[in-house]
């Protein structure tokens, strides 16, 4: 069957990396001027696609177009299980082996494209967790500059017994919330973007709040984390928060909320204020390394 693709942006490039074996689809666009200050990868949830985070619905919403812009590589990748990969890969991949997977993927692009200061990784719930799982993978320090997760918390907001499907009834109002959130024409501009969720994947999601008690303590890059206005799949509650950060001390993790905005943020109205906001966040990493090498040197 041949598959639908999406608009893309101007000067977004579709791009295939080779992870030993296991082909990667995704989305790439560069700055004006190489090399690049860094690279922005970017890290879709369940039952999406890179694309994700190339909003159509309305001009300024895409994180490939803002960060190229101010400089940085964006290279958005689809997971394990989706895209290209998801023929190789019908049942998905685990959370560690996804990790490695992106490490992999992530050297291959290092061999072939310049990265600046290094990589940033922003990802959005579920890839939320494989950001979390591939920071906290050996050498992960060298890797990654830091992390900027929304959509992503440790303990669910409903009965685990009772998680729903993406695409049933009460998943689009967890993933999406109020109609008011998105431009008009989100819901068809993202249609060839919405995949299914591989299986394990649908296993790893009621075993994260288990999960993340051994990978957030071996987090060592700095880290925000961001709750939608209206998330509904995650606590966010001031014990909530606390209890997260406490579990991510080593990574000096933040955590804010992104106001007027449902679950999927990168879709919304409020797309481009927490794209900004995240590469602010990487603006203050880099300046975090910046002293740090003056202070050494």
């Amino acid at each position: 069957m041949t598959e639908i693709l999406h608009p893309v942006s101007r000067r977004v490039r579709r791009i295939t990396l080779d992870a030993d074996g296991v082909l990667l689809s995704g989305l790439l666009i560069e700055p004006s001027l190489l090399p690049p200050r860094a690279v922005v990868v970017a890290v879709h949830g369940g039952g999406m696609r890179a694309g994700y985070f190339d909003g159509q619905a309305r001009p300024g919403l895409s994180l490939l177009e803002l960060g190229a812009g101010l400089g940085f590589t964006v290279l958005a990748l689809d997971r394990p299980g989706y895209g290209l990969s998801a023929a190789q890969l019908p049942e998905g991949q685990s959370l560690a082996a996804q990790s490695m997977t992106l490490h992999t993927a992530l050297a291959a692009f290092a061999r072939r494209h310049p990265v600046g200061a290094g990589f940033f990784l922003i990802a959005h719930s579920f890839g939320g967790k494989l950001a979390l799982t591939a920071a906290a993978a050996g050498a992960a320090e060298e890797t990654f500059i830091g992390l900027d997760i929304s959509g992503c918390g440790h303990q669910y907001a409903i009965d685990l017994d009772e998680l729903p499907d993406a695409r049933s009834r009460a998943g689009w109002r967890l993933n999406w919330g109020a109609l008011r959130l998105y431009p008009p024409d989100t819901f068809s501009s993202t249609r060839p973007l919405v995949a299914p969720v591989p299986a394990w994947e649908r296993k790893e999601a009621s075993d994260w709040p288990d999960m993340i008690t051994d990978v957030a303590p071996l987090v060592r890059v700095p880290a925000r984390l961001t709750f939608a206005e209206h998330e509904g799949w995650w606590r966010h509650d001031e014990e909530a928060v606390a209890s997260l950060t406490g579990m991510l001390a080593g990574a000096r993790a933040v955590v804010d909320r992104q106001p007027y905005a449902g679950h999927n943020i990168s879709l919304g109205w409020a797309a481009r204020s927490y794209h900004l906001r995240a590469l602010g966040f990487l603006e203050e990493c880099l300046s975090r390394r910046e002293v740090a090498l003056k202070s050494t040197g």
